[in-house]
């Protein structure tokens, strides 16, 4: 089961959820608070908004600036937040897919390896491609503080992001990597605007033998239970 929440109703549970008995720990990776029972058996998930920072550190005041960056073969929406507020987005196209075979260039070369001038022009524009992403990503962490870094690229592609000739201004192992845990379609400007609207919601993710717990945490008079 899950519910989605607002940024307020968020707020209020996190308070909540430190205020009970129940203990929880934070989970930093997938931005979440995972709410245990005494022998440290997961129980209730909830996915902290993209806006709100983490629990353990700071309150509901704090700025929030991140990034969002989605990726696909041939295709990348990326957009810079503060607070909720898009203050600049980019999409960039790139000819990487086989039409025929509809595969990307990158998936072919993995199996059947270099072939003939076609190939080479679609690595080559795949090389500018990630290449012309770091460019702006760099722009935007020289302009601006980054606290979150929420991305959605294939395994495939990621030695490519971070191996390209402009390097990544954060390393793959960065802490601020936030993985978005949602299929993201075809990356184009309203892709990543639909992203940002999921990434702005709570998300209480439970099951049924649980509910008990999660509308004592909600609060019998709560708007949201």
């Amino acid at each position: 089961m899950n519910r989605f929440l607002s940024r307020e109703d968020s707020f209020r549970l996190v308070r909540q959820i430190q205020q009970s008995a129940h203990p929880w720990v934070y989970d930093q990776e997938k931005h979440r608070v995972i709410i245990q029972d005494q022998h440290q058996n997961d129980l209730v998930y909830f996915r902290l908004p993209i806006t709100l920072p983490s629990p353990i550190t700071a309150g509901a005041a704090n700025q929030v600036n991140y990034i969002v960056l989605l990726i696909q073969s041939g295709s990348c929406a990326m957009g810079y937040f503060e607070n909720g507020v898009n203050l600049h987005h980019k999409v960039f196209r790139a000819y990487m897919v086989r039409m025929k075979q509809g595969k990307s260039q990158i998936k072919h070369l993995k199996t059947k390896g270099k072939s003939r001038a076609g190939s080479r022009v679609r690595l080559g524009e795949t090389l500018e491609f990630f290449e012309n992403i770091n460019e702006r990503l760099q722009e935007y962490f020289a302009q601006h503080q980054i606290h979150r870094i929420a991305l959605s690229c294939s395994k495939i592609l990621i030695p490519y992001l971070f191996n390209a000739k402009i390097p990544t201004p954060f390393d793959k192992r960065d802490e601020r990597i936030y993985k978005i845990p949602k299929h993201i379609h075809l990356p184009i400007y309203d892709v990543l605007l639909d992203t940002h609207k999921f990434l702005l919601k709570g998300e209480l993710i439970y099951e049924e033998p649980y509910q008990d717990l999660v509308r004592e945490l909600l609060g019998v008079d709560n708007a949201v239970a």
